[in-house]
């Protein structure tokens, strides 16, 4: 089985890529830098993909693809948080940003992933913040909820691929480092439950929560294709 998974080089994406490897699965990892412990598996293979630049995204990405074997399972992982502020102090700067790298990104790496390798199922990696609407999430929320769409639209265009998005839940990465940098506010309810979660068993850490997420991708292969899942609620 051949998986694809973006954003490989720390966090969730390490930790799929990791699990999916010590299974003896073929991955190909993506991401801006390289990482060391995934290039050790004989079974990895890394492509350095700056998903922000949307100009040069399309032919590199083609280029990856043609020299792919076929492709089982694609996990498009890689996204930005994006800075936590209310919606009227946010620039559309900052927006378009976050928006470029979750939604449009991806948008670029579905048209050719089914043009030039068409996978059997592609699991957009989405969060809770896409219905919940959090104070304070506001780029973030808008990318995953038009992420969701995103795949929802193309499920109804392309039958013989599986879409979803899936919502892994809390999980200790790199973002959650950021959060728990920012000042105590009282203003973003949901900074401070993340904040008390970090260090305990209600945020895993990615190597730990990797197995649940990989049993819950091939769960929902008999799902409704498009759908919109929480890993803590399958």
């Amino acid at each position: 089985m051949n998986i694809l998974i973006t954003g490989t080089s720390k966090g969730l994406g390490e930790g799929l890529a990791k699990y999916y490897l010590n299974k003896g699965y073929i991955v190909i990892g993506l991401s801006r830098s390289s990482n060391t412990d995934l290039r050790s598996y004989e079974n990895f293979t890394y492509y350095s993909l700056d998903l922000s630049n949307l100009d040069s995204l399309p032919a590199k990405f083609k280029s990856i693809l043609v020299n792919t074997p076929k492709i089982d399972l694609a996990i498009l992982n890689a996204g930005i948080l994006g800075k936590i502020a209310d919606m009227r102090e946010s620039s559309l700067t900052n927006i378009k940003k976050v928006m470029d790298t979750n939604v449009w990104s991806n948008k670029i790496l579905i048209d050719n992933l089914v043009k030039y390798n068409i996978p059997n199922q592609i699991v957009a990696i989405s969060s809770g913040a896409a219905i919940s609407g959090s104070r304070g999430w506001n780029a973030y929320s808008l990318s995953k909820a038009a992420l969701n769409m995103l795949i929802s639209l193309y499920a109804d265009e392309i039958p013989e691929v599986h879409f979803s998005a899936l919502a892994p839940g809390l999980v200790d990465t790199q973002m959650q480092e950021y959060i728990s940098s920012l000042p105590e506010d009282k203003q973003f309810p949901t900074m401070q439950r993340l904040k008390k979660a970090r260090g305990t068993a209600d945020m895993p850490k990615p190597n730990n929560i990797a197995p649940k997420i990989a049993e819950t991708i091939n769960k929902i292969q008999e799902e409704l294709s498009g759908s919109f899942f929480d890993v803590r609620r399958i």
